[in-house]
């Protein structure tokens, strides 16, 4: 069986050697990159399924790279970085980041969030109509979800941007990239608009609205799905 290929895009080689062994001993085959001129160019000649990407690269801004890296590939790029603050992590996901992680980081949830960027990946391959989250089965043809079975009943609303969290599984989506992609470009500052639906929405498919285990909120980012 072939594995599963990741490159890594990162000019410190203690960050490159500890990814490298944890990523091969969870049967990933590992490419690597010290520069973003190297890491692009690799990226070219041997399309991975997933990129780890530094912002702090030498030769070129990491956010220039993954603007770049987004004009041809489709894949998930997970950003590893030091930079922790709102602005930085915003940016890159509007700019097409998978997922934003910093350093340092536990090697468990690193894997996590690859594993869920991967089945994303596949899913998107697949183009399933029909996604399933544990008791959650969304049927996006229909436009109907069940949960333990159960009809739930949406308005087109909540069922528009349940879809779109569970499209994008593992995604952070920023405030402003969900309330384009469901209400329009005139609605991207309303984040007081998207509290309450998403409210309405915890209130429908979580056991415990207020312990939610689906619909994760990224304190001044936006929401994950999972």
């Amino acid at each position: 069986m072939n594995k599963i290929e990741i490159l890594i895009i990162d000019d410190e080689p203690q960050i490159r050697k500890l990814l490298e062994i944890a990523l091969e001993s969870n049967e990933y085959k590992v490419w690597q990159a010290e520069t973003a001129k190297e890491g692009i160019v690799l990226a070219a000649n041997h399309p991975p399924e997933l990129i780890l990407l530094d912002i702090g690269l030498p030769d070129k801004n990491g956010h220039e790279v993954l603007k770049e890296l987004r004009s041809w590939y489709n894949k998930s790029i997970i950003i590893l970085s030091v930079i922790n603050n709102e602005e930085d992590i915003v940016k890159a996901l509007d700019n097409g980041a998978t997922d934003y992680l910093t350093k340092p980081f536990r090697t468990a949830e690193l894997l996590a969030r690859i594993r869920s960027a991967i089945r994303r990946n596949q899913q998107a391959i697949n183009n399933d109509t029909t996604l399933i989250f544990n008791e959650l089965q969304i049927d996006l043809t229909a436009r109907t979800i069940k949960k333990n079975n159960q009809l739930l009943k949406l308005t087109s609303t909540e069922f528009n941007l349940l879809a779109l969290f569970a499209n994008n599984e593992g995604r952070v989506l920023t405030h402003q990239h969900i309330l384009k992609e469901i209400w329009g470009v005139g609605f991207q500052t309303e984040t007081q608009y998207l509290r309450v639906f998403v409210g309405t929405l915890r209130k429908k498919i979580e056991d415990n609205p207020n312990q939610p285990k689906h619909i994760i909120t990224e304190s001044g980012i936006g929401y994950r799905f999972q």
